[in-house]
């Protein structure tokens, strides 16, 4: 049914009508600003759902796919010796290309599920509410592009789109070194921008090329149109792949390897791989909590995306030939992740670490190179960000009644706020991996699919998921139980509109856990035509 209707573009641009209506809004009318901004983000919401639905479960094509051609630009004076290779024209294309598949599909619900969620619970910002929710339903625009583009230009400019909103976001609207902390996060991710930038670019001028030919003339466009560069690149007489260093778009072994370290550093910036991690811990701290939410729930995500989407499916034999440092990238990051957590004495960075520690859970999906440790990675990634978006919904919660996050100063809020130190109770156990919550099923399916190929990578890092239930638990219990802050004894509990996306929250991860079927579904066929393309792919490489 909704093959026949521009779904992707309307859940994508659906922001844009209430960016449309803040603008012409009198900054005095707080209240209505604050009822377009929420109910702006349900829009999308219900365009996804109904998305996910109609979703064809047996399929692991592309579906729901919009092309548009947009700006062909002449390159004729910047290639020399046109006619020697037999084309009288060159231009550089640019297209509008979405679509979906198993992968993009769950991380696109995911998106408009955190965005309405942290919209509730932007309730804790205290001014400049119009720009506000401009910038936030901007930054919405741009994470729903990421997971739809199937064009490279496309994706670097929604990739980009959601950097400038959230630097803003976290610049103006955050505590006390909200300024350090958004230069920071802009340095490292423009970084990571543009290592992405000169990948994509070298992808474009050697794989991207497809050919029109008529009865005068023969002409190249190079365009970033994915279907183009994987055709190219894993086709065997294909120019990329056959003629040597004479032909213009040849692409060695080198500079294939070369490709894939650019993807992996650019991506492994925004999950982060360590060392690459510091300026996240600077955004968990002094972003305000609904940020955080979106930016621990969805951005972190982009990363583990982009390095599946690019770096495993265009280069899986580089991928694969490095599926030990990939572990071994994971394993210190959950090792890294846990210990660092277990001796923080402020809440917010206890969670940090702990999102560095369950991004290494995706790491070991990844290199596993497998169907269940393929299926591990995606659904890590989407229970994690429920989880994470949970935790911080409490932490702003929690804040906007103590006024600290501080684990020493807190203590014994289960008697003064029982419904939130129950919901955080939960957020805990699903943190930790409890059977029957969704954090356990994307850990066991990525341990499950690693652990026939690295039993050693896999057994040390299942130590750092112990220690997480020693930082988890410590945390947790250190908030609601124990002596209470006499400042603390009349606070009161969650208000309708904070206890509704935690409900929703909490529903959401106990449905995985118990149901994984909801997101595997969608996701299986998509992950076995994955590991089927990644086989065949490698096995031709070695000549098996």
């Amino acid at each position: 049914m909704l093959a026949n209707i521009p779904i992707l573009s309307m859940i994508a641009f659906s922001p844009l009508l209430g960016v449309l209506v803040l603008l012409f809004m009198p900054k005095s009318q707080g209240r209505w600003i604050k009822v377009i901004g929420i109910a702006t983000t349900l829009i999308p919401l219900v365009l996804a759902t109904w998305l996910y639905i109609d979703f064809n479960q047996q399929s692991n094509n592309l579906q729901y796919g919009e092309h548009y051609d947009w700006i062909n630009v002449p390159l004729n004076k910047d290639v020399p010796n046109l006619e020697q290779y037999g084309f009288t024209s060159y231009y550089l294309k640019f297209s509008y290309s979405l679509a979906v598949d198993g992968l993009s599909l769950p991380m696109v619900f995911l998106t408009a599920l955190i965005a309405t969620m942290a919209a509730l619970a932007s309730v804790y910002i205290k001014k400049r509410w119009k720009l506000y929710f401009i910038l936030f339903l901007l930054l919405e625009v741009g994470m729903f592009g990421v997971f739809m583009s199937q064009d490279l230009f496309l994706f670097f400019v929604f990739f980009e789109a959601t950097l400038i909103p959230t630097f803003f976001l976290v610049g103006i609207w955050g505590y006390m070194n909200k300024e350090k902390a958004a230069n920071k996060f802009l340095l490292y991710n423009g970084l990571g921008s543009a290592v992405m930038l000169l990948a994509f670019l070298i992808l474009v001028v050697t794989a991207g090329f497809s050919q029109v030919q008529d009865q005068a003339s023969s002409s190249i466009y190079f365009s970033g149109n994915l279907g183009d560069i994987v055709t190219n690149l894993f086709t065997p007489d294909s120019a990329v792949n056959a003629g040597g260093e004479g032909n213009p778009f040849y692409m060695s072994g080198n500079l294939k390897w070369a490709v894939f370290i650019l993807l992996l550093i650019a991506f492994g910036i925004k999950l982060p791989i360590l060392p690459f991690h510091t300026w996240m811990l600077k955004v968990h701290m002094e972003a305000p909590p609904s940020i955080v939410m979106i930016h621990s729930g969805i951005l972190l995500k982009m990363g583990a995306y982009g390095l599946i989407r690019f770096g495993i499916l265009l280069f899986p034999a580089e991928a694969k030939e490095w599926a030990f440092v990939l572990a071994l990238l994971g394993l210190i990051n959950i090792v890294y992740g846990a210990i660092l957590a277990f001796v923080q004495k402020d809440f917010k960075l206890v969670l940090a670490y702990s999102s560095i520690s369950h991004m290494g859970v995706v790491l070991l999906g990844i290199a596993a190179f497998n169907q269940i440790g393929m299926e591990g990675a995606v659904f890590q990634m989407v229970s994690h960000g429920l989880i994470s978006a949970l935790m911080f919904l409490l932490v702003g919660s929690i804040y906007e009644r103590t006024q600290t996050t501080q684990l020493d100063k807190l203590g014994g809020l289960a008697g003064s706020v029982p419904f939130m130190s129950g919901i955080l109770l939960v957020a805990g156990m699903a943190s930790l991996g409890l059977p029957g919550l969704s954090g356990f099923v994307g850990e066991f399916l990525a341990f499950l699919g690693l652990f026939g190929s690295m039993k050693v990578v896999t057994v040390v890092s299942a130590l750092g998921i112990i220690l997480a239930a020693v930082y988890v638990l410590r945390a947790v219990l250190r908030i609601t139980y124990g002596p209470i802050n006499e400042a603390h004894r009349s606070i009161r509990d969650a208000r309708l509109i904070e206890a509704i996306p935690m409900i929703t929250l909490v529903a959401f991860i106990i449905l995985l856990g118990v149901y994984p079927a909801i997101v595997s579904q969608h996701l299986q066929q998509t992950v076995n035509g994955f590991d089927q393309f990644i086989q065949q792919v490698t096995s031709m490489k070695t000549g098996g």
